[in-house]
Parts: structure tokens; C-alpha cells; sequence
């Protein structure tokens, strides 16, 4: 009789601290008040040498499909298309990392603008709803008052500015006023705002719409630097700050509780040189209450069925063999351990300053044989 009653007693306790779990989890789900996620991920520059843009741009992309938003949900303006381009030493491809494991262009990229079509205009027109009727579903951002909008820009800028295309540019009043437009035709709930430039703070200092958060690079008076050259492609692969950035993301899932103020700290001065910067006084929550994957991820339908699902059915096997399923680029190593890899034979190349070192050991050499009053022989 005792054993029952202490039973029944520790299921009562277990029972209250699992309804109490599931009320804080459930308090934390829904305070957000958002239904879906979309995300605007843009690249404003042109040129080879511009390559770390588009690699900035494709990381943030390939992070959000990897945590949930779809391709539906998804605006992607590339101003140039790296992966086609002549100088592309291996074609199809964007890289992240100097080791050439990450390719971030992956298999089923979906680019909506690309090249001239990205302009200030078609921009400002995809965050306003004002786009000809003509436009098809997926070059647009049907967003609504339940929605929670990542914008994410990266390019060549000043104080005050973005350049578009190395041609026009966009001042930090007009994105102001857009995201205004946005608040007041009801197309956002919650708007982070995430800028990789120099002089990227200057960006978000005329913002003035609520709900919205926002983070930059590099400070006024702050150059945003470039990160991981390689010498097989020739140029840099990314910026600093996105580099940290997507390595920051590699370690969140879709249950993940990290939060806002996790974010904030990525690439210290230590790491970015320049001075990361952001913006909450505009936002209605704690920045410690969001969570990354507010933003980042995507909310889950769930369907309710009264059928029994089995989980733990044996793998098949055809012909004697499993079957091995197909990965796709969003499966690949994380960054975290990508960055500690050797490069592979097939693609070393001499480390900086390798083949000055070479000239400077054979004249050495030379000067101690014969002096340098034969020098003259060497050319």
C-alpha cells in the first residue's frame, strides 16, 4: 500500500515539472508571434574580384535552406554569376574556404535576380510589394504581418551608402523609408537587418520603423576586410564577418536556443579588425528572448494525424546492397571542421612567399660559389 502511494506521488511531481517544461518551452515558441519566415539575401557587386560577395551571399543562403526557410520563401539577387564565369578555375562551383570543400553554390540554387537585374529599384520594389503584375510569385516577398523577415547585404559601401553594380547606390535614408513603407503596409512582424561593408553601422543609424534589429560589420570610419585568399582562384573568398558568421551558424539546428545575444558576439575586433555594431532599440523584445532561429530558421507546420506511424522499420536493401541516400551541398562538413583540413594533394599550391624564398636561397648560394663579380652570367 505505501509502494502505490509513493508511485502515484512521483508521477504527480513527474507529471507537474513536464506540464511546467512544456509551458516555458511553449511561452518561449510562441512569443514571437510570427507564422513564417522569408529572407532577402543580396549581392550588390560585379567583377572577379568581387567573388567574396557572391561567396558571402551563397554561405547566408545555403545556412537559411539548411535550417528550414524553402526556396518559396526566398529572394536571391546575385549582381554577377561567379559560377559561370571564364576565370572560374573550376566551374559550377563557389567556394567559401581556401581548401575548396565547401561549395556553397551547391545543386539547386534558385536565383531570382541576377546580374543587371539587380538594381536600388528592384530591390526597393521586392521590400514594398510595388512590382509590375506581371512579376512571377518567386521574384517576390509575400510577406505579411506575421512574418519575419531577414534582409541580409553585402558590397562595396561608405558612410551612408551601398553601391549597386558599381554604378548607382542606395543612401541609408531610402532603405529607412522602405522598411517604413514595409511597417506600415503590414508586411513584416519582426525585421532583422544584416550588413557586411565598410561603413557598415552608417547603414541602419536613419532607421526609425519599430521591430526591427539590426547588425554591420564594420563601424563608421571602419573598413569591413576581406578573409581567406586562395591562390588557385585569385582572390579572396569571403569577408571576415560573414566568414565567422556562417561558422556561427553551422553549430545552430532547428531546436537550437541560442539567441540574439549569442549573435552579437561573433568576430570580436580580434578576429574582424573591424568593429562588428548593432541595433536593438528599435525592437519590442529582449534580444536575449529571440532566437536565431526566428530569423533564420523556419516555423514548422505540424500535421496531426490519429494513425500509427512505425519508426523503426529495417533500412531495405536492393539487390543485397543498401541503398545509399543522396546528399545534398547542404550536408557537407561542417565549417568547423572544414577549417582544420589539410588541403588535398590535387590542389596544393605554394604557400606566401614560398617561391621569393626559392630566388633568395639560389642567389644566396650563388654569391657564396662564385662572388658577385659573376653575377653578370645570370642574365
Amino acid at each position: 500500500w505505501l509502494f502505490r502511494v509513493e508511485t502515484t506521488l512521483n508521477m504527480f511531481i513527474y507529471s507537474s515539472s513536464f506540464t511546467y517544461f512544456f509551458q516555458d518551452n511553449a511561452g518561449q515558441f510562441f512569443s514571437s508571434g510570427h507564422t513564417n519566415n522569408w529572407a532577402v539575401l543580396v549581392c550588390t557587386s560585379r567583377f572577379w574580384f568581387n567573388y567574396r560577395h557572391v561567396a558571402n551571399t551563397l554561405s547566408v543562403y545555403r545556412s537559411v535552406k539548411r535550417l528550414g526557410i524553402p526556396d518559396s520563401h526566398i529572394v536571391l539577387m546575385l549582381a554577377d554569376d561567379m559560377a559561370c564565369n571564364h576565370r572560374n578555375p573550376k566551374p559550377a562551383t563557389v567556394f567559401s574556404h581556401k581548401n575548396m570543400e565547401l561549395n556553397v553554390y551547391g545543386d539547386d540554387v534558385e536565383v531570382d535576380y541576377r546580374g543587371y537585374e539587380v538594381t536600388v529599384e528592384n530591390f526597393l520594389r521586392v521590400l514594398t510589394g510595388r512590382l509590375p503584375p506581371s512579376t512571377p510569385r518567386s521574384k517576390r516577398l509575400l510577406s505579411d504581418d506575421r512574418s519575419n523577415i531577414l534582409i541580409y547585404l553585402t558590397g562595396h559601401g561608405g558612410n551612408g551608402f551601398l553601391k549597386f553594380q558599381d554604378s548607382e547606390e542606395i543612401s541609408n535614408v531610402e532603405l529607412a523609408d522602405a522598411f517604413e513603407q514595409m511597417w506600415q503596409k503590414r508586411r513584416y512582424n519582426e525585421l532583422l537587418f544584416i550588413i557586411d561593408t565598410c561603413q557598415g553601422a552608417s547603414m541602419y543609424e536613419r532607421f526609425y520603423s519599430p521591430n526591427l534589429m539590426a547588425l554591420a560589420s564594420s563601424q563608421v570610419g571602419e573598413d569591413s576586410l576581406s578573409h581567406q585568399p586562395d591562390l588557385a582562384i585569385g582572390v579572396h573568398l569571403m569577408d571576415r564577418y560573414t566568414f565567422y558568421l556562417l561558422e556561427f551558424l553551422e553549430d545552430i539546428h532547428p531546436a537550437s536556443k541560442t539567441n540574439m545575444n549569442d549573435l552579437f558576439k561573433v568576430c570580436p575586433k580580434s578576429q574582424c579588425v573591424s568593429t562588428p555594431g548593432h541595433r536593438t532599440d528599435l525592437f519590442l523584445r529582449d534580444p536575449g528572448s529571440v532566437l536565431i532561429t526566428d530569423f533564420f530558421g523556419s516555423v514548422r507546420k505540424v500535421e496531426i494525424t490519429m494513425e500509427t506511424i512505425n519508426l523503426t522499420d529495417p533500412i531495405n536493401a536492393v539487390n543485397g546492397e543498401l541503398q545509399k541516400e543522396t546528399y545534398s551541398y547542404v550536408d557537407q562538413l561542417p565549417v568547423s571542421e572544414i577549417i582544420h583540413q589539410k588541403p588535398k594533394q590535387k590542389d596544393w599550391h605554394p604557400p606566401d612567399g614560398f617561391i621569393l624564398g626559392l630566388w633568395t636561397l639560389i642567389l644566396l648560394v650563388f654569391f657564396k660559389t662564385y662572388g658577385i663579380k659573376h653575377l653578370k652570367h645570370i642574365f
